[in-house]
């Protein structure tokens, strides 16, 4: 069950925007990421429960930013339920989308473990919950496997790093993510700091078909 922390800041002007404190593990039936947000000043800003099952569906989401909430699944497309800091109003949404994303690393494992993306890409529809107020956001996306490479530790561990490239389809953005097992090595606005036990294997796939 790996525990670690990533460091997180503006990708564009590399802002330091704060941290995220995480833990993961592979379960009998898929996966399950839960973390807690800080800012510079070690404040809460927020959470994140993120289940997956075992072909990486969504089937529990519980985000939270400030006082906002938002618990979503993957229901015919996904559907979530967003709920003002006053909780006087829930507003329910439903895309035909594939999965949700937004700003943790979680939401990168998630999606690479969905789609298994081939070296030819593959296209997904994405809900985003943007921070501060989780307002949600469709968005199109392209996803290709550059390569992956083994790296052998001193114990004599293989680990396997995978690179992708994604691509934002409205606005024709590219960037590179590593992941190795369920961990991000490196991503836009995302750096790891501290990881205590070497990741696990459950987001490392094949590409798809």
């Amino acid at each position: 069950m790996p525990r670690g922390r990533y460091s997180l800041h503006d990708p564009h002007d590399h802002t330091p925007l704060g941290e995220e404190h995480f833990q993961c593990a592979p379960g009998p039936s898929g996966w399950r990421y839960v973390a807690r947000r800080t800012d510079t000043a070690g404040r809460s800003t927020g959470s994140l429960d993120l289940a997956l099952d075992d072909l990486g569906r969504p089937i529990r989401l519980e985000a939270r930013a400030g006082d906002w909430q938002v618990r979503g699944a993957a229901l015919d497309g996904v559907r979530w339920v967003r709920t003002d800091p006053a909780g006087e109003q829930a507003q329910e949404g439903h895309v035909a989308a594939h999965a949700f994303t937004g700003g943790s690393p979680a939401y990168l494992l998630a999606v690479a473990r969905l789609l298994r993306p081939p070296p030819s890409g593959v296209r997904v529809r994405l809900v985003s919950f943007t921070e501060p107020v989780l307002a949600p956001r469709t968005v199109d996306q392209s996803w290709t496997l550059l390569g992956s490479e083994d790296h052998h530790d001193e114990d004599g561990g293989t680990l396997t790093v995978h690179g992708y490239q994604v691509a934002d389809l409205a606005t024709g953005e590219r960037h590179t993510v590593h992941l190795a097992g369920d961990v991000v090595l490196s991503a836009p606005g995302v750096q790891l700091e501290d990881l205590d036990t070497p990741p696990s294997e459950y987001a490392t796939l094949p590409s798809g078909p």
